[in-house]
């Protein structure tokens, strides 16, 4: 028989995002089991690319006159046309480009992801949004490629998200699979504690038995950084301490909010890690209370090192979370509440079973078991099955 062709679609690559991983290991497994694999993208730079080819199409578009949308309709086109003429048994896309057979949809979905946006604005931003040529691109490209013949299967990363396919766009529900991010066990475990909980606490001033949380992520606004904060400076337990991981062009105003909230002594900003190891490893628990997250790779890599987790209504994550046990799920905007939990959370650094129940929530998730469930779709969706 001869080797399955399949052909992945994926704008640019960003060493700390989550898609980026995901399309990295699913190049991987399928240039392990033999297929023909081609990358469609438009910057691939600073990643692996090994076993398999890689066609760079970057078409020009106006910056100032188009901007994203400009940007983005731009490598659509390009990428549509390369599709066409490739004579791939499988294309899957994880950009919304009309016409792919498979769409990942490891950001979301765009209409939902707005709704929600629109009730943490004000009145000037909600229109703003909405005449906003990029959200008017964004949210066609996405009603296009939902309702394209071509669409045989949608990989959604939650739960959530495959509700929100279906409540949005009325995809059949046959199309919808949930596909968990993978995590290596061994990269990400709860001996990281033994390994760097003393020396990164040292580092940073902070002592053993202080309770420390962690974020990790970039879009602070999106991920409720701002709120977080805010319910910080309303704890009763006063003396836990928060690390904040990741890049954000609003880094310097959530530095000065932390500070006008009394909690620059509180408060680390540690801005963007390649590895965010000795963090899980020196952490109590994690903490992201985000506005909307289909499935965050950060909290997968916290529970998987024994982090209990405060989590958000609008974040996949909270699929993992049983209350009370592993953590607890929060409305996002609810700043009271969002203080209690960060105490009850605060209130569990040093026991052990909370740790165990976390690990236990992700254990099965690893990247043997979602790349065979990956590999099952592809067979089960290829000319040649």
């Amino acid at each position: 028989m001869p080797a399955m062709k399949v052909a992945i679609i994926r704008q640019r690559y960003n060493p700390y995002g989550g898609a980026e991983r995901f399309v990295e290991r699913a190049l991987s497994a399928l240039v392990g089991q033999g297929a023909e694999v081609t990358l469609v993208t438009r910057n691939w730079e600073g990643a692996p690319a090994e076993g398999f080819r890689q066609i760079t199409c970057d078409p020009p578009y106006s910056r100032w006159l188009g901007g994203r949308a400009a940007r983005d309709r731009s490598f659509a086109r390009a990428a549509q046309g390369i599709l066409g003429g490739g004579g791939f048994d499988i294309t899957q896309s994880h950009e919304r480009i009309p016409g792919c057979m498979i769409f990942r949809a490891g950001d979301g979905v765009h209409a939902a992801w707005l709704a929600h946006r629109s009730c943490i604005i004000g009145p000037l931003q909600r229109l703003a949004q909405r005449l906003s040529p990029y959200h008017r691109y964004v949210l066609g490209a996405e009603k296009a490629m939902f309702e394209h013949p071509a669409l045989q299967a949608v990989i959604c990363n939650s739960f959530m998200v495959a509700d929100e396919v279906a409540t949005y766009y009325g995809v059949d529900r046959s199309k919808l699979h949930v596909i968990y991010n993978g995590v290596d066990p061994a990269v990400f475990h709860p001996g990281l504690a033994a390994e760097f909980r003393a020396a990164t606490r040292a580092a940073s001033g902070i002592s053993e038995n202080v309770p420390l949380l962690l974020f990790v992520g970039s879009g602070f606004e999106r991920k409720g950084v701002p709120q977080l904060l805010q319910a910080m400076a309303r704890m009763t337990r006063a003396e836990t301490r928060l690390a904040i991981v990741g890049a954000d062009r609003k880094l310097k105003a959530m530095r000065a909010l932390a500070k006008s909230l009394g909690l620059e002594n509180r408060v680390i900003f540690t801005g963007p890690l390649q590895d965010v190891r000795p963090w899980y490893g020196a952490a109590d628990g994690f903490v992201l209370p985000t506005h909307y997250d289909p499935c965050p790779n950060a909290a997968l890599e916290a529970m998987a090192c024994g982090l209990p987790i405060v989590t958000s209504t609008t974040c996949g994550a909270q699929e993992w979370v049983h209350p009370g046990q592993n953590g607890w799920v929060v409305d996002a905007v609810d700043v009271p509440e969002l203080a209690d939990r960060l105490d009850d959370l605060a209130a569990l650094a040093g026991e052990s079973r909370p740790r165990l129940a976390a690990r236990a929530a992700v254990e099965a998730l690893t990247l043997p078991e979602m790349s065979l469930r990956l590999l099952a779709l592809y067979r089960a969706l290829s000319p040649q099955a």
